[in-house]
């Protein structure tokens, strides 16, 4: 029995260590992807994950990459399309099995070197070219750019039913409706 709950315990350790060390549940917790209890959210997956293997016999792979799928898209609202699903899934699934097989010096090591190479990943926001332009200039150019490409209006507006359509640089095709 005291084996038994040694290697729960582990494998518990283990999961904390592999999804701690996942750099898109690093990402969704800092970014409040979660929202305000994010960080409440990822160590409630730990124990949701280890019971969900003690909960199942004979859990494949692609199984428990469905099940975090979920929980990242349940809880996060994070699709996870990076690759890096398969492998999260592959790691806890081997880990797992190594508890069961008993090789509890074997996923010691494995938590030892997840915990050495956690590095927290960073995300850095690209600054936005419209934040670079002081107000001002911005105005200025939107004027411009409005006074040199609008053709002059007659006074009396065309009444039609068809809406206008203005295509812009980037191929997609803005429609107004005629007042």
């Amino acid at each position: 029995m005291e084996a038994q709950k040694t290697a729960r315990e582990l494998f518990t350790e283990a999961v904390r260590a592999v999804l701690e060390t996942w750099p898109v549940l690093q990402i969704a917790v800092d970014n409040g992807f979660g929202g305000v209890y994010g960080q409440q959210k990822a160590d409630w997956m730990v124990d949701v994950v280890q019971q969900y293997f003690h909960d199942n016999e004979n859990l494949q792979p692609d199984e428990v990459e469905d099940y975090i799928a979920d929980l990242m898209n349940n809880e996060f609202d994070t699709v996870v399309d990076d690759g890096s699903l398969p492998q999260v899934a592959q790691k806890v699934s081997q880990i797992f099995t190594q508890c069961q097989q008993g090789k509890l010096a074997e996923v010691k090591d494995q938590i030892v070197k997840l915990n050495k190479s956690a590095e927290r990943a960073k995300v850095t926001p690209q600054p936005n070219a419209a934040e670079e332009c002081n107000s001002d200039e911005t105005e200025f150019m939107e004027c411009e750019a409005a006074t040199s490409t609008n053709p002059p209006r007659s006074s009396a507006p065309k009444q039609t039913d068809q809406p206008q359509s203005q295509e812009e640089n980037d191929g997609w095709t803005t429609v107004v409706r005629r007042k």
